[in-house]
């Protein structure tokens, strides 16, 4: 591919107005095409397509990605009612136990991608964990050893596979074509009217955007969207009524999400690119077909809709399987919360357990390595 020139700062207006009428003529395609959340997935491709073969450098703004995930967990936000919180209460142990599960599905599979591929356990398995993006480079970045590219993009190509596919399979009649009405009727979707946000929308928007910096100041995971969630929610939990967003502004949101993920992913810097595009995808689409049948079994625990159950438990973003779960009337509050703990055992007890890891796979390795050099030392 052709090597883009280099571009100063002043030239970033230009970019980001070359990206965003890429990300908006993307939008409108799928939306003539009756693609499911097409702002988000038409945003998203069209950047990433336009990134790569356009001779202008994209450019998409963190803040703006921001924004919208701070929109995205205002909405999840308003589903933790009261009732629904005693609902998540009951149901802790079967999030830890799919949760468990999930995380030892990807740990074997991450072990076949390894042994076909070539590429070392530990950069395999940290790029299969489906944490949070960020966390997950993150962790790579303080561990030795570790390919941070080659992390980068399974985690990157997991997510997109995960925003494209999840969202067809719950259109589809598998799922009942997207219909399913919430199951415990938690979640309301009424389209609300711009003159119904006030004044009762400007609360709630000063105290999602202050959680949001707060969580940004305390590092917690994704906190443009968990700090809206937890202020949101703490609100309503407390009686006060926040309204619904209007479908537009929703909308927006996804639009502004879409944009900055469709430049995450850069396959021209890895190293045998065919092979590891290609494990990436089987991988993907296995722990996809994983993820259903744990939804099948969580189904016949607790009796929840399809689209509920296969969200909760979809290897994907909190943000992502919110929109898709606003989209179809699915429990949006159900399925934030499966997401949300997942998130945080991730963040909290995953990274202990992969340095654990390995330090154990190093050892080994160096044990295996003595071994080998005294007998080469002892044939000598």
């Amino acid at each position: 591919m052709m090597q883009k020139p280099h571009f100063t700062k002043e030239t970033k207006p230009v970019r980001f107005l070359v990206t965003l009428i890429a990300a908006f003529l993307g939008g409108l395609l799928f939306v003539a095409l009756h693609i499911p959340i097409p702002w988000l997935l038409g945003s998203m491709a069209s950047v990433f397509i336009g990134s790569k073969w356009s001779k202008l450098e994209f450019y998409w703004p963190g803040y703006i990605r921001d924004t919208g995930m701070i929109i995205v967990g205002y909405s999840i936000g308003l589903s933790f009612t009261y009732s629904a919180l005693i609902q998540i209460v009951h149901q802790l142990p079967s999030m830890m136990f799919m949760t468990l599960i999930l995380v030892s599905f990807c740990a074997v599979i991450a072990l076949f991608v390894s042994k076909l591929s070539g590429v070392d356990y530990p950069t395999v398995l940290t790029g299969s964990i489906p944490g949070g993006l960020s966390q997950m480079i993150t962790l790579a970045e303080e561990i030795k050893d570790i390919d941070l590219t080659t992390v980068t993009f399974l985690q990157v190509a997991r997510l997109m596979m995960i925003i494209f596919f999840v969202p067809l399979l719950i259109f589809s009649p598998l799922f009942g074509g997207g219909k399913s009405g919430p199951s415990s009727g938690l979640v309301q979707t009424v389209s609300t009217q711009w003159d119904a946000l006030f004044p009762s929308i400007i609360i709630f928007a000063i105290v999602s955007v202050v959680c949001a910096i707060i969580g940004k100041k305390v590092k917690l995971p994704t906190a443009y969207l968990l700090g809206p969630i937890i202020g949101t929610s703490a609100l309503t939990i407390s009686g006060f009524h926040g309204p619904v967003l209007p479908s537009l502004l929703l909308d927006i949101s996804q639009f502004m999400i879409g944009g900055y993920i469709g430049l995450l992913l850069k396959p021209e810097k890895l190293n045998n690119k065919v092979k590891i595009i290609s494990l990436a995808v089987i991988s993907g689409m296995v722990m996809i077909i994983g993820s259903w049948g744990l939804s099948v079994l969580l189904i016949k625990m607790h009796g929840i809709s399809s689209s509920t159950s296969f969200l909760s438990v979809a290897p994907g973003g909190m943000d992502q399987m919110g929109i898709i779960a606003h989209e179809v009337h699915a429990d949006l509050s159900m399925v934030s919360a499966y997401q949300l703990f997942r998130i945080f055992f991730i963040y909290f007890v995953v990274p202990a357990m992969l340095k654990w890891l390995f330090k154990h796979h190093t050892r080994k390795r160096a044990e295996s390595f003595g071994v080998e050099w005294h007998r080469a030392r002892g044939g000598d």
